[in-house]
């Protein structure tokens, strides 16, 4: 395998090892010495590679986001209606893959520490402009500008709330939260064309 692809191999295996770390500890209270263990790799390398821990939870939050765009990249590619689109944004932030516990846990703890850290603050900001952005470009064919506005902005509350919720083991099954924001939804929709 040649270098670049090696080292590309490493840093996905120290993001996907920091975002492990991260989610089973539950906070950023992890040391590179744990999360080089966790990708097989030596601290030193972990270093040689991101610096500081510090860039390297920056890297892993750009992994989460990569991979959160294109599975609802994916999901959008397959829908043809405007409401299919926001379902299928619903979908996926709630995938198995995305609404697991050590990545749910992850993201909270990323989201504490955006407190502190610019670069962090910075993503999860670009986090909360996409998944607004996606949920009103289904819903404004359906209510409008300023309605698909407001309606996403209580359904991405409601996808942040739930998955405190599922931090904290009282989530439900995967259909539940899913269930849950639908419902916001089709409400929402309905009760503007009521009074439309």
């Amino acid at each position: 395998m040649a270098k670049t692809g090696i080292e590309t191999e490493r840093r996905k295996a120290l993001t996907a090892a920091a975002i492990k770390a991260v989610g089973a500890q539950g906070s950023m209270d992890v040391t590179m010495a744990d999360i080089a263990a966790r990708a097989g790799v030596s601290p030193a390398l972990a270093h040689h590679y991101f610096g500081s821990k510090q860039d390297l939870m920056t890297a892993s939050v750009r992994a989460l986001l990569a991979e959160l765009r294109a599975d609802t990249v994916t999901a959008l590619r397959q829908t043809r209606t405007p409401r299919g689109r926001v379902s299928a944004i619903i979908q996926v932030s709630f995938s198995a893959k995305q609404f697991s516990g050590d990545i749910v846990a992850a993201w909270l703890a990323f989201y504490v520490e955006a407190q502190r850290n610019a670069a962090l603050s910075r993503l999860l900001g670009i986090y909360g402009r996409r998944l607004h952005s996606n949920l009103v470009s289904g819903l404004k064919p359906l209510v409008g500008e300023y309605e698909a506005g407001r309606i996403a902005e209580g359904a991405a509350a409601m996808i942040d709330g739930l998955y405190i919720r599922k931090s904290l083991g009282s989530a439900g099954t995967r259909a539940e939260p899913v269930a849950l924001v639908e419902d916001h939804i089709e409400t929402q929709i309905a009760s503007v064309r009521r009074f439309a």
